[in-house]
């Protein structure tokens, strides 16, 4: 009795926590997309080889990935709350220094600053893991699953405030990058009202905290990690193609535009029901699903370069990861003690966006180095999701072969 009791005010703080951090995820969260839309065209404008377009990009994620195990560590030792300080810090000194790359015609002023927002996506990333942190092993899933659904508004607002924001300015996308720095802020305030307590610290009592390789070779969560870094990494790995391969293949900007917002759309909306799905199947299943969707969204794309395929393929490529990437998520915060978590969690997002930064910077040769035409290179991307997905597929079937084990706290 006396755990119900504690696990329903653990989850009277914990929706409040859902609350805040799906309003960040929704406007704070918004900049992603929004740089995402506009920093390979900036780039474009200001490379002085076209080769090197999407290189801001990848300078974006490959910050993320270079961020993730110290500010994991930074959260373990200071909380939540000041991590994503810093990280808005992060995302408004990136802006900045962007816009006068800009202003200056400066391209490696402007990759400097995408570096930068790189440490703001990495904090970015910890959203999902903070909403856990006070949540009841019931409520956990749901929690992840709803902070994840405020991507949804953020996909929606992010593009539309580019709209009224990209010629702003006498230089092009300038305005842009002064709407990303007030939304750092806004983020800012919201982060004050944020009660997450630190992690409980290891005492004589407690089980000794394992090593990075002891963590990484523990069962569930090697597979959650792999799991992960698949499910994300071949969701980018395509979706960072589709726009060349729509329009390399005769179909209009506009045509591209609608596959990519269909894409968003079916990235966050499943969201809403998938920690209910994860509470009555089981986390492993539904990230089973997920691997499977995503091997359904190559075999559509295989079919055919008709714009229906383009469709259909795009669509299950974002509620594939939906399941496979929350899921990995709530199978993450499973298999760990709280005072190991900075250990895990930043060690999870370093190899999960080394991943991504490896997919994005593959994703534009293979389109456009590996065949005569966009249909010969759009076919490349999507075999080389193969051996991705039959490594997560049977990364899967080995733990469920294994004995049971449960995280003891």
């Amino acid at each position: 009795m006396t755990q119900v009791i504690d696990d329903m005010v653990d989850d009277r703080r914990a929706k409040r926590t859902v609350f805040i951090l799906v309003l960040a995820q929704a406007l704070i969260g918004a900049q992603m997309p929004m740089l995402f839309t506009i920093a390979g065209l900036a780039g474009q404008s200001l490379a002085s080889n076209a080769c090197f377009a999407t290189l801001p990009i990848s300078l974006i994620v490959l910050g993320s990935m270079l961020s993730a195990t110290p500010m994991s560590n930074f959260m373990q030792s200071h909380g939540r709350r000041a991590g994503f300080f810093v990280g808005a810090i992060g995302g408004m000194t990136g802006a900045a220094i962007g816009a006068y790359g800009l202003y200056t015609s400066s391209f490696p002023l402007f990759l400097l600053g995408s570096l930068f927002t790189g440490i703001y996506m990495s904090s970015h990333g910890f959203f999902r893991f903070a909403a856990a942190d006070s949540a009841s092993d019931e409520f956990r899933p749901k929690a992840i699953s709803y902070v994840m659904a405020g991507g949804l508004a953020a996909a929606i607002f992010g593009p539309q405030l580019v709209k009224v924001t990209a010629d702003a300015m006498v230089i092009p996308f300038m305005g842009t990058y002064g709407a990303v720095i007030a939304l750092n802020l806004i983020g800012m305030v919201l982060f004050v009202f944020l009660d997450i307590p630190l992690p409980e610290k290891a005492d004589e009592s407690s089980k000794p905290s394992r090593s990075r390789w002891e963590l990484l070779t523990t069962p569930r969560i090697a597979v959650a990690v792999i799991c992960a870094t698949v499910s994300y990494a071949l969701m980018n790995l395509m979706m960072t193609s589709t726009p060349l391969a729509v329009v390399g293949c005769g179909y209009t900007q506009n045509s591209a535009a609608d596959i990519v917002s269909a894409h968003v759309f079916a990235m966050f909306a499943p969201s809403f029901f998938t920690g209910h799905l994860i509470q009555r199947f089981g986390v492993e299943k539904i990230v089973a699903a997920g691997i499977l969707i995503l091997a359904a969204a190559g075999a559509v794309a295989l079919h055919g370069v008709e714009l229906e395929n383009f469709f259909i393929a795009l669509i299950l490529l974002g509620v594939g990861w939906n399941f496979g990437f929350i899921g990995a998520t709530t199978m993450l915060t499973m298999s760990h003690e709280p005072h190991e978590r900075g250990k895990v969690q930043g060690m999870n997002d370093l190899i999960v966006f080394g991943g991504v930064t490896v997919a994005s910077l593959a994703s534009g040769g293979l389109m456009n180095c590996s065949g005569g035409d966009a249909a010969q290179g759009w076919t490349a991307v999507n075999l080389a999701m193969a051996p991705f997905l039959t490594l997560a597929g049977g990364a899967l079937i080995w733990l469920a072969l294994r004995p049971s084990e449960k995280l003891t706290h």
